[in-house]
């Protein structure tokens, strides 16, 4: 739809209806149809998941028929008969649009460069697997980019003077000497792993163009974690989820932005649970009962809270021990971390809830007044370190 006919149509709406409240039922949550209907106050919009409307759909039209018209009308009929258990969609202030923008599309570029890391390791595998080691451990680095850009092939490298390519190391902060030499040794006495011309130009040409790509991210991933930085900085729950540990420049933004600023979106930390694909499914049928994991949810949030979960192990004594419980009561490395983040998610509400930044100390004298079994894995209480250095942390 062009913009001008959709201009139109909301002109209609609004002179149809003398500008009174128009509910609108769509299949998706963003978009640029509903980034259009989003300044219009009186249109109220109501997002569901395409597979809601789907089934809605097959239960009328089993043989799988399908037609846009027909679609518009069962769109209908969920908001008029359905509208109870529909939830109108209202966005959050343009800070933290903005911001939740940022954080997935920066996980979408960070994606697309792990894509490209593991084409280019398969690429110089084909011909040249030594530059596996020579590049550097991180294939993405900008060392690794220059390496490659400059010496695509063997033949390429062993041509270069010891001196130039000790030099190259030095100016990439590889200044290790007995790694240098090491490397130098090994390029020179280096035997090729083909010499099919056709194959090593083919991949030559092809590493040197994912390589440049990969160094045109750098810039680019550097711009997104200052903007999401000063606007994470700026936020007003800035310093709740900062609070948190493991959560870190990275996390927390992300963390920020899946709750939101409308304190209502939530009414209890099921909702949260649910939405994010953390809480598991129960399949009841008479006497038999299955728990699964959630499939249908939205992926960045399931995404967001595992690696919190991760992360958190590693700088809280509770969540590290909460985790090695699970496992030892049987569970796989994922499943114990998605419990843990089902319990993050509950302390995590409690404080967005409350506005309030999280305290380890005062949440571990909660465990311990319980008698939580996760107290007595923590040890006694140590008197010589103040609450403040007892919820210290380090950035993710």
């Amino acid at each position: 739809m062009y913009p001008e006919a959709l201009a139109d149509w909301i002109a209609g709406l609004r002179a149809r209806f003398g500008g009174r409240p128009v509910g609108i039922c769509l299949e998706q949550a963003r978009g640029g149809l509903i980034y259009a209907l989003l300044p219009h106050e009186f249109l109220v919009l109501y997002p569901i998941n395409p597979l809601t409307a789907k089934r809605y759909r097959q239960a009328f039209a089993p043989s799988g028929a399908k037609d846009d018209p027909v679609d518009a009308r069962l769109l209908w009929e969920l908001l008029a008969q359905h509208r109870d258990h529909l939830r109108p969609w209202k966005p959050d202030d343009p800070q933290t649009r903005k911001l939740a923008l940022l954080c997935e599309h920066r996980r979408k570029l960070v994606n697309g460069r792990t894509a490209l890391v593991q084409r280019l390791g398969a690429a110089l595998k084909a011909y040249f697997p030594q530059a596996l080691d020579w590049a550097g451990d991180d294939l993405a680095s900008p060392m690794a980019c220059a390496f490659l850009l400059r010496w695509p092939t063997l033949a390429a490298l062993q041509k270069a003077k010891p001196q130039t390519v000790r030099a190259f190391y030095y100016g990439h902060r590889c200044r290790r000497p007995d790694c240098i030499e090491q490397r130098l040794t090994q390029i020179q006495a280096a035997q090729p792993l083909t010499t099919d011309e056709a194959l090593i130009e083919a991949h030559a040409l092809l590493v040197q163009t994912l390589a440049r790509q990969l160094r045109a991210l750098h810039p680019s991933l550097a711009a997104y974690d200052a903007r999401i930085a000063a606007l994470f900085a700026a936020h007003p729950d800035a310093a709740l989820f900062d609070s948190f540990p493991g959560a870190g420049p990275a996390l927390a933004p992300r963390l920020l932005v899946a709750f939101g600023t409308d304190r209502a979106r939530f009414p209890a930390a099921s909702g949260i649970q649910q939405f994010s694909g953390i809480a598991p499914v129960t399949v009841k049928s008479g006497t038999s009962k299955h728990v699964h994991r959630r499939y249908a949810c939205a992926r960045f949030l399931l995404q967001t809270f595992h690696e919190f979960a991760r992360c958190s192990r590693r700088d809280c004594a509770w969540a590290a021990a909460f985790y090695q419980d699970q496992r030892t009561a049987g569970k796989g490395h994922h499943a114990a971390l998605r419990a843990l983040a089902f319990r993050w998610q509950r302390i995590l509400w409690c404080c967005w809830r409350e506005r309030t930044p999280y305290d380890e100390a005062k949440y571990v004298a909660s465990l311990r007044r319980r008698r939580s079994p996760l107290a007595a894995r923590l040890g006694k209480p140590t008197s010589s370190s103040s609450p403040c250095e007892q919820t210290q942390k380090h950035p993710c």
